[in-house]
C-alpha cells in the first residue's frame, strides 16, 4: 500500500474480467498496484472476434468456428447445439475429457500469470473444481465471501445464471441469490454478471441481452456498495452508470483491451 505526502494511506486495486486466454497481458495486470482483482472468464473456448482461437477452433476447425458464431449470433441456439453434437460425435475422445484436457493446458498458462496477491472469482465459462488445482499461495478464490483490501470490504460473488448457452458454470437464480446474501453489506461488491439493467447487459456487438442479476441489482440498492464492479458483457451499451449510490462499472473485456481498470482510495 502506497502513503500520499500527508501519510494517509492509500490504495490501488487493478480490476480484470472476461480474460480469455490473454495470458501476456494478465502477467502485467498487476504492474503498479497493491493487488489485482479478477472477475473470471480466464478459459477461451472460441473468441468471437478472432475465430480462430480457443479450444472449439483448436479441435474442430476455423469453418466450423465460423458456423457456429453464425448460429450463436442469430440466437438459433438449437443448430448450434446439434452442430456441435455432430461434431464432438466424430472425435475419439470423449467430450468432457477433451474438454478438462484443453482448460487445464489454459489454466496452468493463466494462473502462473497472475501476481502477488491476485483475489479472484470464477466466471460463467469457468471451471471452478480445477481452480484449487491452479491457484498459488498468491491468489485467492473467493465465491459468497469477502476479504479486506486497504481498508475496504471487498465481496466477491462467481458464475452466471443459467441460459441457452449452457456455458459450465451457470447457477439458479436462486443459488446466485444466496451467494450475494451471504456476501452482505461491502464497500465493493465484485461479481462476474453485471445488475439486471437494460443497458448494463446489452452487448452492442453480439446484439443480444446477456443474463444479469435481480438480485444483484436489489443488493445494491438495499446495501449501497460504493462500487459494483463486473465484466460478462464484452461490449456493453453502458459501460458504467450509478445506481443510487453505487457506481457500477463494466471493468472491461480485458482479452480484447489488455488493460486493467484501477480504483484507487
Amino acid at each position: 500500500m502506497a502513503a500520499t505526502p500527508s501519510g494517509t494511506p492509500r490504495a490501488r486495486v487493478h480490476v480484470v474480467s472476461d480474460v480469455h486466454g490473454n495470458a501476456r497481458d494478465l502477467a502485467r495486470a498487476g504492474d503498479g498496484a497493491d493487488a489485482l482483482i479478477c472477475l473470471g472468464d480466464l478459459v477461451l473456448f472460441l473468441d468471437y472476434a478472432d475465430h480462430s482461437r480457443g479450444i472449439f477452433p483448436d479441435l474442430f476447425g476455423v469453418e466450423n468456428a465460423d458456423r457456429l458464431v453464425e448460429l450463436r449470433t442469430a440466437r438459433r441456439f438449437e443448430e448450434a447445439r446439434e452442430l456441435g453434437a455432430r461434431l464432438w460425435g466424430g472425435i475419439a475422445m470423449d467430450r468432457a475429457t477433451a474438454i478438462e484436457k484443453a482448460v487445464r493446458k489454459q489454466y496452468a498458462e493463466m494462473f502462473a500469470a497472475f501476481p502477488v496477491p491476485t483475489y479472484a472469482t470464477y466466471g460463467n465459462v469457468d471451471m471452478p473444481p480445477l481452480w484449487r488445482e491452479y491457484a498459488g499461495p498468491g491468489t485467492t478464490v473467493l465465491d459468497g465471501e469477502r476479504v479486506e483490501i486497504g481498508g475496504w470490504v471487498f465481496g466477491f460473488v462467481g458464475g452466471g445464471l443459467r441460459t441457452p448457452m449452457r456455458t459450465p458454470y451457470e447457477i439458479s437464480d436462486e443459488e446466485y441469490a444466496a451467494k450475494i446474501e451471504a456476501v452482505g453489506e461491502v464497500d465493493v461488491l465484485c461479481t462476474h454478471i453485471p445488475p439486471e439493467v437494460p443497458e448494463l447487459v446489452y452487448d452492442t456487438v453480439a446484439r443480444r441481452f446477456e443474463r444479469g442479476s435481480r438480485a444483484l441489482l436489489d443488493a445494491i440498492r438495499r446495501t449501497r456498495p460504493r462500487y459494483s464492479l463486473f465484466g460478462h458483457v464484452h461490449q456493453p451499451l453502458v459501460k458504467r452508470m450509478r445506481i443510487g449510490a453505487t457506481e457500477c462499472v463494466n471493468v472491461g473485456h480485458f482479452a480484447g483491451t489488455g488493460r486493467p481498470w484501477a480504483l484507487e482510495w
